[in-house]
């Protein structure tokens, strides 16, 4: 009875922001207006809004010609300079959080600026919205009679020149609300373990007596979980051990690789799903319909939003332009100036709009993780979606697959070269690859023109990996757990020529 109450007034209370969260749903282009004024007004005597002059900007088009788009490495001397007391350089409240987070292609680790106005106005606010969108999807759902069962990072915090870095995971954790760890599984401290395979025992070991009724995490290090809870305690499905379960917050990857295997796990067909869009840099997008991957941008969250077109990304006509002027179907990199500091920063992903108003996008790939050696232009969604269809054609179950070029050479044609881990393998592994490669050109024309009569590409060529090769890359790399992730393209050969020797 008691849980049914608090449910009640969580429900209620959390429904309440839906109002605000329709008000930018029909006003977006004004909505991120006033978040654009206000971070330029707020940062005018902070060194970047000196340097820039701030204080002249009035409207959008100055900031544009007036401030550089910014990469990491071209903000990271303000980032350590931050980092080593300093204040006042591009936030203009003192900054004693950083996001430390290696990212796939450079091993050099990054530290990103989390603000105090960050944590609450975008990653803890986020966290509420995302729960509002569910709830005011799903009248009937009792998801504060129980846990959430939630797999984060497993770094613990570390103190420099009094600031904190460490995984996003952690420092979330770290500030949260009591309330927060109460509906929470497992506990504050098990998540905070720094082992990831220790971690995972404590885990499994103190979830199982919980009732659960809801997962977040990253799918990839999610289903791991799953299955040695499984293993742990012999039922069939997670449903058996947990019925009241009725929806997974998941982010971080791609879904569609591991859709499959997560039905054979929670075998319903009332269970929920819903995909997020958060990094270390900023929350972005939420689901906001049942049934449906497409996800709403965030606007009220403290970051104004810019997009690159791809087809002009790295050229001498790069364009950037606001959200105003995005049209669907287009592939763009974002860029972001947020609460936290970060200023025209180049994130690294892209997008590609679905709906404009209100304004809903999908994750297409990332600015450095696409193959175009060939002009093919092989974004992470092709791959994703082909070999998604491909596994259906045979009913097979992957874990864990990367691409890269094989070059041209005096005597050969080019082609990709994928390393795929299965869970369920093809009976005919060649017949399975000549399958991706037809899937893959119904999907990309451009790799479809470049496939014809094998003119410029040859047929892909498929390796099957052994059981744990990418577990075990990434924990060569120091990157078992959390936000980390396996690069699934590459415009050169180093991380696969490396999984092929391990």
């Amino acid at each position: 009875m008691a849980f049914t109450i608090i449910n009640s007034i969580a429900s209620w209370i959390l429904k309440k922001r839906i109002h605000q969260i329709d008000l930018f749903r029909k006003y977006p282009n004004d909505v991120q207006n006033d978040v654009f004024l206000s971070l330029i007004r707020s940062n005018e005597k902070t060194l970047l809004g000196q340097r820039y002059d701030y204080a002249s900007i009035k409207n959008y088009n100055t900031f544009a010609e007036r401030v550089p788009l910014f990469t990491y490495e071209e903000f990271e001397p303000y980032i350590e300079r931050t980092r080593r007391g300093e204040n006042n350089i591009f936030w203009s409240e003192p900054i004693r959080w950083f996001a430390k987070s290696s990212g796939t292609t450079n091993a050099k680790s990054k530290f990103i600026p989390v603000s105090g106005e960050a944590l609450e106005n975008c990653h803890y606010k986020a966290a509420k919205d995302l729960l509002c969108l569910y709830l005011n999807n799903n009248e009937n759902s009792q998801l504060f009679t129980g846990k959430s069962l939630r797999l984060g990072g497993s770094k613990q915090l570390y103190e420099d020149n009094n600031t904190f870095f460490g995984d996003l995971s952690a420092i979330l954790i770290d500030n949260m609300p009591f309330w927060a760890e109460f509906s929470s599984t497992p506990s504050n401290k098990t998540s905070l373990m720094s082992e990831w395979e220790n971690k995972m025992k404590a885990i499994v070991n103190e979830v199982q007596s919980e009732n659960v009724t809801s997962f977040v995490g990253v799918p990839s290090w999610m289903l791991v979980l799953f299955n040695r809870i499984i293993q742990e305690t012999g039922k069939s499905s997670l449903l058996d051990l947990w019925p009241n379960a009725e929806v997974y917050f998941h982010g971080g990857v791609s879904f569609e690789p591991y859709r499959d295997q997560y039905r054979k796990l929670l075998p319903s067909d009332t269970f929920k799903y819903y995909e997020t869009y958060n990094a270390s840099e900023g929350f972005f997008a939420i689901q906001d319909q049942n049934d449906c991957s497409e996800m709403l941008l965030m606007l009220d969250y403290g970051i104004f939003y810019e997009f690159i077109p791809m087809e002009t990304f790295g050229k001498a006509d790069q364009k950037i332009i606001p959200l105003e002027q995005v049209e669907l179907g287009k592939n763009y990199a974002m860029v972001i100036t947020t609460n936290a500091g970060l200023v025209r920063y180049l994130i690294g992903d892209t997008v590609r709009f679905t709906s404009l108003l209100p304004y809903r996008i999908k994750i297409t790939g990332r600015t450095k993780h696409f193959i175009n050696v060939f002009g093919e232009e092989l974004m992470i969604e092709n791959t994703d979606r082909a070999l998604a269809k491909t596994c259906a054609d045979f009913g097979v179950e992957v874990l864990e697959y990367t691409v890269a070029p094989v070059f041209m050479t005096d005597s050969e044609k080019g082609a990709h070269e994928w390393v795929v881990e299965f869970v369920k393998e093809p009976q005919d592994l060649e017949q399975f690859a000549k399958v991706l490669d037809v899937n893959l050109q119904q999907l990309n024309s451009d790799y479809e023109a470049k496939r014809y009569n094998n003119m410029t590409l040859n047929p892909l060529v498929l390796h099957k990996a052994r059981k744990n090769l990418f577990h075990d890359w990434l924990k060569n790399q120091d990157k078992l757990g959390g936000q980390h992730k396996v690069p699934r393209l590459a415009n050169d050969r180093k991380i696969l020529e490396e999984l092929l020797i391990l």
